[in-house]
């Protein structure tokens, strides 16, 4: 996986800059002002704006400590918001009066005393920003005042019954300044300077310096944090990392693991966020972790917390003071993203606590544990898999879990059994992939609640679905406690890289593929999170396998910039991964292990024939978009599919996800649309309808192939939007002229709206594909043996499946055949036996040819494929082997039982997968109740066993 992701950090400090003038200055904040920027003037560490078609402002005003709490601009959007005027020669204006433009309230724009500002292209891919890649800022108003000592917003850690010196001055005239501690006035005095000395300080104090003139209120906060001296006492028995709850309800336990950190406070709801020393965390002697067990809990209601992380001799350009939240948070609140949130999506969100600043950790005592319908789910086996991988935020207009709750039929219909996420764990901003996770046991709340997402697990799990994660452990970002517990932050904003002391993260990614901070995953405390990650997401919410991204990552061997290094063989990659996957394992033993590596086959081996013996073996994605693609557009060169099955890689078992889509490559369909074959007018690839009459043979060169799949959402219906598709419905991609990457926008969603599943063209797809998925899951003969036959070239596919195993009554040999070409073709289809072959596209099963001469050619349109069988399909007949009457059974669908109206000796009960799950022995009557309230709502086949033959029907329970 190869991510750029963007990310507008927002730095706090005030500079003064020759690439930007305001005038007048200074202003007032309802003075009309125009704001001119050079963008001939390059920043040093920045991209800066060359040759623009339009320069965006995207800016903020709010106070000294943060400029940037009322902001105008949606970064990326070509839609006038922020638009400036090209004054020529590289200069660019806007005129806007603040108060209006911010739409501030008299009240708001009374505490305005910062602008800040940054500039870009129309889409967001160039930016200008100050030397040092930081902000533009500008003071507001003629009235300003200075803290001189302490700075402004710090903290101040002190011994017990030390003394603190505040001083401050002023421009504009005598000013009152009123100082505050914990909220109670303890000082005040009037002028154009301020002096104070608050003397044999105990506590921890918040202060304000509130500085008045002429009516407006300049407001300096700082605190103070005395050390308290922490107690040495052994972490009781059986506590882990995180939020520690037991059978006493009125109390949790937290515990924080914190090396080369001096002591550590809890500050939370429970004591107004001001701290005493009745709140330090202990520590214990061995281990080294801090701990603190939090009494007088109101079972049921919610607490907000963080810890106050403190090294008193910080190493350079690292914080004393850290206020994070715990990183095991399974909720965390957001004052960046949570505003954004519908209340529809998460009803009752906790409210974030006023006066603090970045993530908090919710913790609530006696919860009411979820009411699972489904306790012991059967997972489908490896071997019939069709995982359908979803990225929630592109899925339906809501986005969220309820979305995917009411599509549920949309899912059942078209008969995979699995659904994959893109990763839900709580990200930075809200509509993005989610591969900037930042708390990776916390459920992004962008997409619903934890109880809403349960019902979706139980809802698919009660349709026979399994549901499989994508979790990105490769890195974290910027907001992940770990990272910021141990940073790098010289411009003291409180956001920075990896320090040398941090024990989670490289500081220099160890691989060629980069993105947010690199977890160093030979850490014993990497791994131990790692682990907790895994245990947490099977444990809580039943999840039934992970797609682990970016597997590439997790070596310590290689550099950045040594893409061989990382494309090749690593031992301690090999080893690790094993480890991850024995330890899944532990916990579910039949849990999805699967990898996106996309990397050299021996190392992939290594983990697909892995405890093989045992029925494990880890999966592999194994990509084959490009091959697919160039036989959906209609061309031949560079189509060979034969590495869509696992053979071809020296895999022991079916162990390869082949697929043609996922979300990380560019739709098939668009290309077929952009440089689709058109030498045939009568069959013009780049006409819609054409390309969308191709996609039903894709499914039946890659999804019958032995071995488990995987589609990419809304394939199925022919989705041509561009992977490039921006948010205003524009393509953009990184080689365009006017350089951007609209790749991780968010989607428009037609295929609601448009009612694709009525389309004719799109429904036969969508149908197609169901009834080869059904194929593929209920007839055994798909786990068997296969080869990849191109006939002449690859334009023209013959997939010849089979299995020796099974008797020549069943169905035992298929044979496919796929005409990729723009004309209509024959296919020699050299059936491996004359006889009968059946159609097995006919639901009915009523279709099949005599096959006398296994060479003669077939027949095939352009585009189109053709499946046959030695026999029926068990799905297109509902009785055989020598039934001589016929049996009714009813009622059909049923809820929790059903009856026979024959007499009968045996009946068993098979899920579609062929597993037998039920069994019925002895003498059974006509009109028996045979119970199945057991069952989940699923299709199962049913075999009946009489004097008078064998028969097996299909039974629908909902």
């Amino acid at each position: 996986m190869k991510k750029k992701l963007h990310i507008l950090c927002l730095l706090f400090a005030s500079i003064a800059f020759g690439q930007v003038t305001i005038t007048p200055s200074p202003f007032e904040v309802n003075q009309s002002i125009t704001i001119t920027v050079d963008i001939n003037s390059s920043a040093t560490d920045c991209d800066g704006i060359n040759n623009p078609n339009k320069v965006y402002l995207h800016s903020g005003v709010g106070t000294d400590a943060n400029p940037w709490t009322y902001v105008v601009g949606n970064w990326g959007q070509d839609d006038g918001v922020g638009e400036m005027t090209d004054m020529g020669g590289g200069l660019w204006q806007i005129t806007l009066v603040p108060e209006t433009y911010y739409g501030l309230t008299s009240a708001q724009a009374a505490t305005i005393t910062k602008m800040g500002m940054v500039f870009r292209n129309e889409n967001g891919g160039q930016e200008l920003k100050a030397t040092g890649c930081n902000d533009f800022f500008f003071d507001v108003g003629a009235f300003q005042s200075t803290l001189v000592t302490p700075d402004d917003g710090s903290t101040t850690i002190l011994a017990s019954g030390s003394n603190l010196t505040i001083t401050a001055n002023n421009t504009g005239g005598s000013a009152t300044y009123v100082l505050k501690a914990n909220g109670a006035t303890i000082n005040s005095n009037s002028g154009t300077s301020y002096s104070y000395t608050d003397t044999n300080i105990t506590e921890n104090k918040n202060y304000a310096l509130e500085v008045t003139l002429s009516g407006t209120t300049i407001t300096k906060n700082f605190n103070v944090i005395i050390n308290p001296g922490t107690v040495t006492e052994s972490l009781p028995a059986g506590l882990e990392d995180g939020i520690n709850y037991n059978a006493d309800t009125s109390k949790a336990t937290l515990v924080l693991d914190a090396p080369n950190k001096d002591f550590v406070y809890i500050a939370g709801s429970f004591n107004n966020w001001q701290p005493d020393g009745s709140y330090a965390m202990k520590k214990d002697g061995t281990t080294g972790k801090f701990w603190l067990e939090i009494s007088g809990l109101t079972p049921g209601q919610n607490y907000t917390y963080q810890y106050w992380v403190i090294d008193e001799t910080p190493i350079a350009n690292s914080p004393s003071l850290v206020k994070t939240a715990d990183p095991y948070s399974t909720l965390v609140l957001s004052p960046f993203d949570d505003p954004f949130i519908p209340a529809s999506t998460y009803p009752n969100l906790p409210t974030y606590p006023a006066g603090q600043e970045r993530e908090v950790t919710v913790l609530q005592t006696g919860q009411t544990p979820y009411n699972w319908q489904v306790q012991n789910f059967t997972k489908p086996k490896k071997e019939d898999l069709i995982v359908y991988e979803v990225l929630i935020r592109d899925f339906d207009a809501d986005r969220n879990y309820q979305n995917l709750i009411d599509r549920i039929d949309y899912f059942k219909n078209l008969n995979i059994n699995a659904i994959q996420l893109m990763p839900i764990m709580e990200f930075e901003g809200n509509e993005s992939w989610g591969y900037n996770t930042s708390f990776h046991l916390a459920l992004d709340k962008y997409y619903g609640t934890a109880d809403k997402f349960k019902e979706f697990v139980d809802l698919c799990h009660q349709n026979g679905i399994a549901v499989i994660l994508d979790v990105a452990l490769n890195h974290a970002f910027g907001r992940n406690p770990m990272v910021r517990m141990w940073m790098n932050d010289p411009d003291n904003d409180g956001w920075g890289e990896p320090s040398s002391e941090n024990p989670y993260f490289n500081q220099v990614a160890t691989h060629s593929y980069s993105v947010g901070s690199d977890f160093n995953h030979q850490q014993s405390r990497t791994q131990y999170y790692t682990e907790r990650v895994v245990k947490h997401w099977i444990e809580e919410y039943k999840i039934d396998g992970f797609r682990w991204d970016l597997t590439k990552g997790f070596t310590q061997e290689c550099t950045a910039s040594d893409e061989g290094c990382t494309n090749g063989y690593r031992n301690d990659r090999v080893a690790i991964l094993k480890q991850y996957a024995d330890y899944s394992w532990s916990l579910d033993d039949t849990h999805y292990v699967i990898f996106e590596h996309l990397g050299q086959d021996n190392e992939e081996k290594e983990w697909a024939d892995y405890r093989l013996g045992e029925g494990k073996g880890i999966m592999m994605w194994g990509k084959m978009t490009d091959q697919y693609n160039q036989l959906t557009m209609g061309y031949a060169s560079n189509a060979d599919i034969s590495r869509m099955g696992h053979n071809s890689r020296g895999f022991n078992g079916p162990r390869l996800i082949g697929y043609a889509e996922s979300h990380d490559e560019e739709r098939l369909m668009y290309r077929n649309l952009q440089f689709g074959n058109t030498a045939l007018s009568s069959h013009n690839v780049q006409d819609l309808n054409t390309a969308l009459s191709r996609m039903s043979a894709l499914g039946a060169a890659s999804l019958t192939i032995p071995g488990p799949k995987m589609i990419w959402h809304f394939g199925a219906l022919g989705m041509e939007n561009s992977i490039f598709t921006c948010n205003n419905g524009t393509v953009n991609t990184p080689s365009d002229p006017a350089p951007g990457d609209c790749k991780l926008d968010t989607k428009p969603q037609p295929q609601w709206t448009d009612n694709w599943l009525a389309d004719a063209n799109r429904a036969k797809i969508y149908n197609d594909w169901a009834r080869i998925i059904n194929l593929k899951v209920a007839e055994p003969v798909f786990e068997g043996n296969y080869s990849i036959s191109p006939y002449i070239n690859d334009i023209r596919q013959r997939i010849y499946i089979w299995d020796d195993n099974i008797p020549a009554t069943d169905l035992k040999n298929v044979v496919i055949l796929c005409n990729f070409s723009v004309a209509d073709l024959t296919i020699v289809p050299d059936f491996p036996y004359n006889g009968v072959w059946y159609d097995l596209m006919d639901e009915t099963g009523a279709t099949s040819i005599l096959v006398t001469n296994t060479a003669d050619p077939i027949a095939i349109p352009a585009g189109q494929f053709r499946i046959f069988g030695n026999q029926q399909s068990i799905l297109s007949t509902e009785e055989f082997q020598n039934t001589t009457s016929t049996i009714s059974l009813y009622p059909n669908p049923a809820s929790d039982s059903f009856k026979l109206d024959k007499n009968v000796q045996e009946v068993q009960i098979y899920d579609i997968t062929g597993k037998q799950i039920k069994t019925f022995e002895g003498s059974f009557a006509a009109g028996h109740t045979f119970d199945v309230s057991e069952l989940t709502n699923a299709l199962y086949l049913v075999k009946i066993v009489s004097n008078k033959g064998t028969a097996t029907k299909r039974l629908l329970i909902e």
